[in-house]
């Protein structure tokens, strides 16, 4: 107990003890003493909760979080849990999202034109969705490792677990075996030819937090193994990918990752300079916003490319038309220099993805019930 406590403490007992003398003689007066003490008390009392709950900084984080509301549902688990959840940025599920549409498009595409029956697509929908959760969380771990260093000098990135030191580069790369296991397990659902190419992009999945270092470009090396899907998705439905329908798909995923991952870069820049990253978002700058229209025109146009050789019907082309309205709306709309307003226009982004996904799907609807009827 501090010093100033004690003596908080001890000001209304004292004034009990002067008045013992008194209680022989009168009740009154020792009931106006014992107001004029309680009142003293309280105030004791209510300073010394106010010292208590208290909360001090260690390691990154809250001490005595029990007294912090929870920021996520992640915050409501177990302490133990919560470092290798918020490593996986479990979330925010627009990464996995983001991860998954290209999978989804491919998958769709291939099984409206090879006629496969509802039950193909939707079982390896659900496979692709299960690895796009566990490799984004694997990717996120391999990108905390390489950038431990460097996200203590990130405003937006300095807590982290393993920046803010909650877990031991050690602890993470014992949890990253897992989350690879856990990957591994759901890519042998998938055939021989599959299962090889998903294996070669875990060296671009790898390589990529270095290139932050080396080029204006990680962004474009980013789209290589997030697109990856679009090659994938096809080889698992068919058993080999239609490399003229598969490349164009794969080239307009790379210049969508080029659109959402700059408006993403935005939100750094200023810290990027101080910690000597590069990124899209420093190297376009000022010319960021005719630069990205010009590539959001580009996925689009390849993406339609894509379905006019797969022979798409028009709900095809119609959600790549609201996928074209949803990036052209967040090119225009976002302020490049203000943090919030690049964070909504990069899960905007994510919406136009869905929209080309719910383009292709709708095609295959359209070709089932007319099969079934």
């Amino acid at each position: 107990m501090s010093l100033l406590g004690l003596r908080l403490q001890l000001a209304p007992g004292t004034c009990l003890l002067h008045t013992k003398s008194l209680l022989s003689s009168s009740r009154r007066s020792l009931h106006r003493l014992r107001c004029y003490a309680r009142p003293n008390a309280r105030k004791n009392l209510t300073l010394q909760q106010s010292v208590l709950i208290l909360p001090t900084r260690k390691s990154g984080t809250l001490s005595n979080d029990s007294a912090a509301p929870p920021t996520t549902w992640v915050d409501r688990l177990p302490k133990s849990v919560r470092p290798y959840l918020y490593l996986t940025r479990i979330d925010k599920p627009i990464g996995t999202l983001l991860l998954f549409y290209p999978c989804a498009w491919s998958i769709t595409m291939a099984s409206y034109a090879l006629e496969v029956p509802w039950t193909t697509p939707l079982t390896y929908i659900s496979l692709f969705g299960l690895g796009a959760l566990v490799m984004r969380g694997a990717g996120c771990t391999i990108n905390d490792m390489w950038d431990r260093n460097l996200d203590k000098g990130v405003e937006r990135t300095k807590t982290r677990p393993l920046a803010a030191g909650d877990i031991t580069p050690t602890q993470a790369f014992a949890f990253l075996g897992l989350q690879l296991t856990a990957g591994l397990g759901v890519l042998t659902q998938l055939n021989w030819y599959s299962i090889l190419l998903g294996a070669s992009s875990l060296s671009v999945v790898t390589i990529y937090p270095f290139m932050k270092r080396v080029t204006y470009w990680p962004q474009a090396v980013l789209g290589l193994a997030f697109n990856w899907g679009a090659l994938l998705g096809w080889s698992a439905v068919a058993g080999v990918a239609n490399w003229s329908v598969c490349l164009p798909l794969y080239a307009g995923g790379i210049c969508w990752t080029l659109v959402y991952d700059t408006v993403y870069a935005h939100q750094d820049k200023k810290d990027d300079v101080n910690m000597g990253i590069r990124s899209t978002a420093l190297l376009f700058s000022e010319k960021t916003r005719p630069i990205l229209s010009a590539l959001s025109a580009s996925s689009m146009s390849l993406i339609t490319y894509a379905g006019y050789l797969n022979g798409q019907g028009p709900l095809f082309y119609g959600g790549v038309a609201l996928a074209a309205a949803q990036l052209a709306r967040v090119v225009w709309t976002t302020n490049f220099d203000d943090r919030p307003s690049c964070w909504k226009g990069f899960v905007g982004c994510g919406w136009s993805g869905f929209w080309v996904w719910m383009g292709a799907l709708g095609d295959y609807a359209t070709l089932f019930f007319a099969a079934s009827g």
